[in-house]
């Protein structure tokens, strides 16, 4: 059964793409009509890519991977913002820090030195500085947080990137292709698709069918990921299966004692064989 339905998407108004004077012929194959110098997408194929976008990011999700979740046009900061952290999943909805993904370890710096300044503050280290230094690191740490606060836990590349509107989120979708990196993408069409590993045709314009989507593909991973928690305690189920290894230790200190009793006699023997060598000498 698909994720989404045929009407759901088109009460949101996920149908509508832009002018046609505007149009990319790459998206042609998912564009149903025209009217009134609009193109209309075809929703039914909208579905079918959705849930095969879904099944991927379930199966990545049930893995252990990281899926990043781009989204800085205004009205969908939020959505994306919500939906993501709803899964665990790291997010940009601010600006896109240039080279986030090609120079990796200059941003984890980054967020070193973010790290750093609350260990400050919780250890009280900020509290003896002057009170112009406060000021400055404040400054800092307010940016730091704003730009990387909701990818301060990703430790690594992402398996992963969900782009919503590929025009203006162009420089991390080229990032992703630079370094090989899936990328999904909600795409209009007025927008090249080419660069996209999981083409979604839809209207990114509208915050109710990018809502929609999202929720669709955040479902999908929120499954993986409890697949994943029931195999981890199906592979290390709690209870009484270390009992056998404690009577396995019982046993060893068991062989253990009957060796030590063994050499004892042994000892014992030798010393009463030399007590009646001795006796048997003196009598001599």
């Amino acid at each position: 059964m698909s994720r989404l339905t045929f009407d759901q998407l088109l009460e949101a108004g996920a149908h509508f793409g832009h002018l046609t004077k505007k149009w990319n012929p790459a998206m042609a194959p998912y564009i149903f009509m025209e009217r009134n110098d609009i193109h209309i997408i075809d929703l039914h194929k909208t579905v079918a890519k959705v849930d095969e976008a879904a099944e991927v990011a379930k199966n990545m999700a049930r893995n252990g991977k990281k899926i990043l979740f781009v989204g800085t046009k205004k009205q969908i900061k939020a959505p994306v913002a919500e939906m993501a952290a709803s899964v665990n999943m790291p997010f940009v909805t601010e600006r896109w820090p240039g080279g986030m993904l090609t120079n990796f370890p200059t941003i984890r710096k980054a967020v070193k030195k973010m790290d750093s300044i609350e260990k400050m503050k919780s250890d009280g280290t900020f509290d003896n500085l002057s009170k112009r230094e406060k000021l400055q690191i404040t400054r800092q740490s307010e940016k730091l947080q704003k730009n990387l606060g909701s990818i301060a836990e990703m430790k690594r590349l992402p398996s992963a990137l969900f782009v919503v509107d590929v025009m203006k989120e162009h420089i991390a979708i080229r990032e992703a292709n630079r370094l090989g990196i899936p990328v999904f993408g909600i795409i209009d069409t007025n927008s090249d698709p080419k660069n996209l590993d999981y083409v979604i045709p839809c209207n990114d314009d509208s915050t109710e069918a990018v809502e929609l989507v999202l929720s669709a593909i955040c479902q999908a991973i929120a499954e993986g990921l409890n697949e994943r928690k029931a195999e981890a305690k199906s592979d290390h189920p709690s209870g009484d299966e270390e009992e056998p290894q404690k009577i396995g230790g019982a046993r060893k200190s068991g062989a253990r004692r009957q060796r030590i009793n063994k050499n004892n006699a042994e000892e014992e023997n030798e010393e009463n064989a030399e007590e009646e060598g001795t006796e048997e000498a003196v009598e001599e």
